[in-house]
């Protein structure tokens, strides 16, 4: 009997081919705590290289964020591409759902690789996580990036309607994490900057934080609009460069995958980032 054909199985079939050919491997870690984490990791470590960890956004799983992106990058870095708890093939038994959780279930599976420093990206939901990590774990983590990832927002953005269309944490929830269609399309509609796509689908540790950072965001981002960019840079103040990429929404690495890596390529590989540029200098290069 025929199977029906599976546009997304053949998509993560695809990304699997393509990180294997990259040279990554895919492992589960059992953390002996009802989790097991599901990672992307380098077949052989090239020790002359920086470690590079991808931290994903909401979606299926990481591969689908980071597929486009996997083979400029590791000609130059040692990839680590987690599934978070809850995507892709990981999961836990635990109660915990917070960012905090998240960062160290990650963490945990970095000892495991037997990595003891690394630079870290963390795109929209992954940023929350990364910049846990990073405020959880100082000495590990060198260089941070936060892609529209809302870390400075408080919860009276939300009920104040300062910001995000939604004046509910339930709302956004929903919105965050879509359960139909509908919700899916929504969320789309939040995410792109320009709408026509979506007939494409069918039916605050922030004062103590001392790594250099690199805030990327899209110019007209509607689920983390881009003054949380302009406040998250305010609180680093001058270890923080923020850089906007013009016409494009919360997916900017979607969008503009080439000004994207451009930007993260000289942040991560400059020895000496230049972290006192203001954010209308940075602007200015796109």
């Amino acid at each position: 009997m025929c199977r029906c054909f599976s546009f997304t199985e053949s998509k993560n079939w695809c990304y699997r081919s393509a990180f294997a050919r990259s040279g990554l491997q895919s492992t589960v870690t059992d953390l002996q705590d009802g989790t097991h984490m599901h990672c992307w990791v380098p077949k052989h470590p090239n020790h002359s290289k920086p470690n590079l960890l991808l931290i994903h956004g909401l979606g299926a799983n990481a591969m689908w964020q980071w597929g486009h992106l996997v083979p400029h990058l590791t000609p130059h870095f040692n990839l680590y591409i987690p599934d978070l708890v809850f995507f892709g093939d990981s999961h836990t038994t635990r109660p915990d759902r917070t960012e905090s959780f998240q960062a160290e279930c990650v963490f945990r599976v970095m000892e495991a690789q037997s990595v003891r420093k690394l630079s870290l990206v963390g795109l929209s939901y992954g940023g929350f996580v990364g910049y846990s990590l990073a405020a959880q774990y100082g000495d590990f983590v060198e260089k941070v990036v936060i892609c529209g990832g809302g870390v400075s927002m408080e919860e009276k953005d939300l009920s104040e309607g300062n910001f995000f269309r939604v004046s509910d944490l339930e709302e956004a929830t929903k919105i965050l994490v879509p359960q139909t269609p509908q919700m899916l399309k929504k969320l789309m509609g939040f995410t792109f900057f320009r709408p026509l796509l979506l007939g494409l689908l069918p039916s605050f540790f922030l004062s103590d934080f001392i790594h250099p950072t690199l805030i990327i965001w899209g110019e007209h981002d509607q689920v983390f609009p881009l003054e949380l960019a302009h406040r998250l840079k305010r609180h680093l103040g001058d270890n923080a460069e923020l850089v906007v990429i013009k016409n494009s929404g919360h997916v900017f690495f979607v969008e503009k995958p080439k000004e994207f890596y451009k930007h993260l390529k000289s942040f991560l590989l400059d020895p000496h980032p230049n972290l006192i540029k203001h954010t209308s200098m940075a602007q200015n290069h796109n």
